[in-house]
């Protein structure tokens, strides 16, 4: 039981400590991608203590859901990637490890979110809570759809069981899962407020979405907000190596140098994940606002077509 307690925490822990890092590493990767010097690898660990020993500055017209939204948003973001088999599967929390639950934890962090963007009343939070409701309404179904296909392959939403299906070699070759993949990579990009749905660096307000909605936070909040957002890239990448790269993730049962072999495996794959990123964002322009609607449109129509493979190949 405490052997089990402790690695639940490392892992929370894990996963706080190197979110910062994945997004340093891709901001650095494109920046030597541009020929740049680029910030220096730890400099979101500095950017959230600078923040941190900030003053909070509030509107006015702020209520008290829009102080008490920086630390929900965190919390449910920070769980739901804790819940994801990193290195292990079968770890203290792994029965609640359900892909559905971790969707519902994301889809209520960003509706709190956009709560907190509508709350102070400004033009641009509003534009910002609009657009990013649209996104949600056109990703949530695509996604759902990606884990209707893979519950229908692997039998169970419980990650630790789907991540323990695709290890095997019973899962063999399948189109349904190429498509699955290129469908969840397209809805982590419009999730994250990635190239080409969005630019995390940018502050242009006709076309920023996430950032429009935190404009009016700063202090400990905005890095409670940043913090969230670095965890909810690390989640999507430790999600399709969870489902799709399950390599190295060690079982319910191992010996200390599997669960080694599994930390380092899943450092390997964050860096994989995070060069990758780099080098998309690096090769392709930001689209249009009303181009995204599009972009998601296609995800909805792979994760549509493999669940379809699925039942044609079941039937064959």
């Amino acid at each position: 039981m405490i052997r089990d307690f402790a690695l639940q925490c490392t892992e929370m822990l894990l996963v706080l400590l190197l979110s910062p890092l994945l997004t340093g590493f891709v901001r650095k990767v494109k920046a030597r991608l541009l020929r740049r010097q680029g910030p220096p690898l730890l400099q979101p660990y500095r950017d959230l203590v600078r923040l941190m020993r900030k003053e909070v500055v509030l509107a006015e017209s702020a209520s008290w859901l829009f102080r008490v939204i920086p630390y929900i948003v965190f919390a449910g973001t920070w769980v739901a990637a804790a819940l994801v088999p990193t290195f292990r599967t079968g770890l203290m929390f792994s029965w609640s490890a359900d892909l559905i639950a971790i969707i519902a934890l994301l889809g209520s962090a960003r509706f709190f979110l956009a709560l907190a963007g509508l709350d102070v009343g400004t033009a641009f939070g509003g534009i910002g809570s609009s657009r990013e409701v649209m996104i949600a309404s056109l990703a949530e179904p695509a996604m759902l759809m990606i884990v209707f296909t893979l519950a229908l392959i692997a039998g169970s939403t419980q990650l630790s069981t789907m991540a323990a299906f695709m290890a095997s070699s019973v899962v063999g070759l399948r189109v349904s899962l190429a498509l699955g993949l290129l469908a969840l990579i397209m809805v982590a990009i419009a999730e994250n407020a990635r190239i080409p749905v969005d630019n995390p660096a940018t502050h242009l307000e006709l076309t920023m979405v996430h950032e429009a909605m935190v404009l009016e936070y700063s202090g400990r909040h905005l890095a409670l907000i940043d913090l969230a957002s670095e965890l909810k890239l690390l989640l999507y990448v430790s999600l399709i190596g969870c489902l799709f790269t399950p390599w190295g993730i060690s079982g319910p049962v191992e010996t200390p140098q599997a669960l080694i072999i599994g930390v380092i495996a899943y450092g390997a794959k964050l860096a994989v994940g995070g060069f990758l990123l780099a080098v998309f964002e690096t090769a392709i322009a930001k689209m249009r606002v009303f181009r995204v609607p599009e972009f998601l449109g296609a995800a909805l129509m792979l994760g549509l077509l493999a669940t379809l493979l699925m039942f044609v190949s079941r039937s064959l």
